[in-house]
């Protein structure tokens, strides 16, 4: 790939196999906890930087959703003020709120895109090594298929997250800080959203491979960003092992990726028809008194239209000739 980090030079070939995902001790919709059965596939070590995302950038001139103008069609309730390029940037509020409004410390920001990640006025030219943040799903799934990679199954993710310790709580084990050391760049304290005690160093994102990787050499599997999968957004997992042992009828695919978008549709938002694929891992903005999901049975719907100032993605290849350890 392109604009490589120097944390690591290539993907990390994985053989699959099955694993606990889930979990059910924790937030609703990773239950029930099942065995799941992944086949062998590569993942980068890093999320895909912005100095790699640059790369791509040049080489195709390609314009994310953030940098495009929305259409009013798509967006009936919006007011026009709203409808201009732009993102949805994290504001830290001047004091405690209600939690149950995220719009609190939510800003749609005009300008703000991988580039320019809290808006005009700022850049990543002094961040290349930072994972890059502002992507829509067709954003990353565009740079996957320009690196000649693919994006992550839900399972794939997770499997990988895991790090070989099969039903542990954290990428690492079951402490959260083992011997008092921060493992990932999440919120500090328990102020969320308007104060951090900045143990970490870190308040937004930080450089792809600073925390320690896991067992299969993956850095910032938890926290940093949410990252994006291909599996659309279901309330809870399946009771069984899902994933065919066979391939699939693409035919027959595709009508069931249909129902399975209008299913992933959010019913608390019915005026939009919009798609919401699975995002993993946690966020530097995951609290352990608010949001506990840098974990790697976690999850979280995102709309496919939608990216965030802690939302970002890496690649997996699956080629059938790929070494994978025996």
């Amino acid at each position: 790939m392109k604009g490589r980090s120097s944390v690591a030079d290539r993907p990390v070939p994985l053989a699959g196999g099955v694993f606990t995902m889930g979990s059910d001790h924790h937030y609703p919709e990773e239950a029930p906890a099942h065995r799941e059965r992944v086949g062998a596939f590569a993942i980068d070590p890093t999320q895909v930087t912005n100095a790699q995302f640059r790369d791509f950038v040049r080489a195709t001139g390609y314009r994310t959703v953030a940098e495009r103008e929305p259409r009013a069609e798509d967006f009936p309730d919006a007011p026009p003020e709203n409808l201009v390029p732009g993102s949805l940037v994290f504001t830290p509020t001047s004091g405690p709120v209600d939690l149950r409004h995220i719009s609190l410390w939510w800003t749609w920001t005009p300008g703000a895109c991988w580039s320019s990640p809290e808006g005009p006025g700022s850049s990543v030219k002094r961040r290349p090594d930072h994972p890059v943040v502002h992507v829509a799903f067709e954003d990353a799934l565009a740079y996957a298929t320009w690196a000649g990679a693919d994006l992550p199954t839900e399972a794939e993710w997770e499997y990988a997250a895991r790090g070989g310790l099969d039903g542990a709580t954290y990428t690492w084990g079951d402490a959260a800080r083992p011997g008092g050391r921060i493992m990932a760049n999440t919120w500090d304290g328990p102020d969320f959203p308007w104060r951090s005690t900045r143990e970490s160093g870190f308040t937004r994102t930080a450089p792809v491979g600073h925390f320690p990787a896991n067992g299969y050499g993956l850095f910032d599997m938890a926290g940093n960003v949410w990252e994006w999968t291909t599996d659309w957004w279901t309330d809870r997992h399946p009771e069984q092992e899902s994933r065919p042992c066979c391939a699939p009828d693409h035919r027959r695919q595709s009508r069931e990726d249909e129902t399975d978008e209008a299913r992933s549709y959010d019913p608390a938002q019915p005026q939009f028809r919009i798609g919401r694929r699975v995002v993993k891992g946690g966020s530097h903005l995951c609290a352990d008194t608010y949001c506990l999901r840098y974990r790697p049975a976690a999850r979280r719907p995102q709309m496919v239209d939608t990216g965030t100032s802690h939302l970002g993605f890496r690649c997996v290849r699956r080629d059938d000739d790929a070494q994978v350890p025996s």
